[in-house]
């Protein structure tokens, strides 16, 4: 296994945290993370910002958060309705996404308007009725945006959603495991669970003793003995990429699939949604369903040069798993993010951060408590 490095007493500035480094005598931590996927990197930078110190285990098996167009959008498009804490969502994740681009030296944020497509008259009534509400009316512009572009089908043209962009989180994760690896933080090895030992005080894994643990694993953690019981269920999502040459779109165009502009006239289209195929391998299937919907909304001649898939930790009630374990104190899980872990992920790690070090309770909606052990 490898060690983490030995430093002492050696500050810097890391982004606009003034971080201290550990002296890891004795291997000893605040925290050990398991994962390192949006929820694991919103932990770390909680922990970051509160000069704690922490080991991250991954071993990249987990591919949800790698495959996921990392699209930020506060509106449920297909009903017009606000996404669940949007706005506070938002106002934590678009500042920790530029510190953390600071941190990598990496642009991981990218603003870009989504345009929702119209298919009626209805729909466009709906959109403005909708803009009328007050949790709706920051993120609906209520300027009709015709369509200019005769490789789009749309003669109802589109509605601007606003606040909307992207973050790259292929980036995000390989720049942020190579900040941790050079930091001496990463042990890239899968976490065996049936090696912590746990203690009235701390946890005992391997060569480290930690105070607390926090398992960030999303679907990996089916296998997690300590929170498989709770009903996290996993749900395989598939994108493609596509070069459209002709298509000429600037924007996040969203239909009955969105399709996003990477440049040079490549596009990933997304997404797919299959309960019953718990495997990361892309399917037949899923290529040949997007391919379909890609032609209900485009014009011109496209080829598939890519495609990806991965199981997102998706629950019953569609909210996060956070909290503490029913019987071990400093045990604790960050999971459940679905859909819309870019989003949500800096808003659950704080959550979890001010309930583990300030007894802050957590926003009921999220806690694990709400599922019996």
């Amino acid at each position: 296994m490898k060690s983490p490095l030995f430093k002492v007493g050696f500050f810097f500035f890391m982004g606009h945290y003034n971080f201290k480094l550990i002296n890891f005598v004795g291997m000893n931590v605040d925290y050990l993370i398991v994962g390192c996927g949006l929820a694991g990197i919103a932990f770390c930078e909680q922990l970051r910002a509160h000069n704690k110190t922490f080991v991250v285990f991954d071993n990249e098996s987990q591919q949800s958060s790698k495959v996921a167009a990392g699209v930020y959008n506060p509106v449920i498009l297909k009903r017009f309705t606000e996404v669940w804490m949007a706005k506070e969502q938002l106002d934590l994740a678009i500042p920790k996404y530029e510190v953390i681009g600071k941190l990598l030296q990496e642009q991981v944020d990218f603003p870009i308007p989504v345009y929702r497509r119209f298919t009626s008259v209805e729909e466009q009534n709906l959109w403005f009725s909708a803009s009328d509400k007050l949790t709706l009316e920051p993120f609906l512009s209520t300027t009709l945006v015709k369509n200019s572009n005769e490789e789009i089908k749309a003669p109802f043209g589109f509605g601007e959603v606003l606040h909307t962009g992207r973050v790259d989180t292929t980036v995000l994760i390989d720049g942020y495991r190579s900040y941790l690896a050079k930091e001496g933080r990463l042990v890239s090895e899968a976490f065996n669970h049936d090696a912590i030992r746990i203690e009235a005080n701390s946890i005992q894994y391997l060569e480290y003793t930690a105070k607390r643990v926090v398992f960030c694993e999303g679907f990996g953690v089916k296998s997690n003995p300590y929170f498989n019981y709770l009903p996290l269920n996993g749900t395989k999502g598939e994108t493609i990429t596509i070069k459209a040459p002709k298509l000429n779109l600037k924007t996040i165009l969203k239909g009955a699939v969105f399709i996003l502009p990477l440049g040079d006239d490549v596009y990933i289209v997304g997404a797919t949604y299959n309960w019953k195929d718990k495997s990361n391998k892309p399917s037949l299937e899923g290529r040949e369903e997007l391919v379909g919907k890609v032609k209900e909304l485009i014009n011109c001649d496209f080829t598939v040069i890519g495609q990806e898939a991965g199981i997102r930790p998706t629950v019953k009630d569609r909210r996060p798993l956070v909290g503490t374990h029913p019987e071990h104190a400093n045990m604790y899980i960050l999971n459940g993010l679905g859909t819309r872990g870019v989003m949500i992920a800096p808003y659950v790690a704080e959550q979890l951060f001010e309930c583990i070090e300030h007894t802050t309770p957590l926003n009921p909606e999220i806690d694990i408590k709400r599922f019996s052990f």
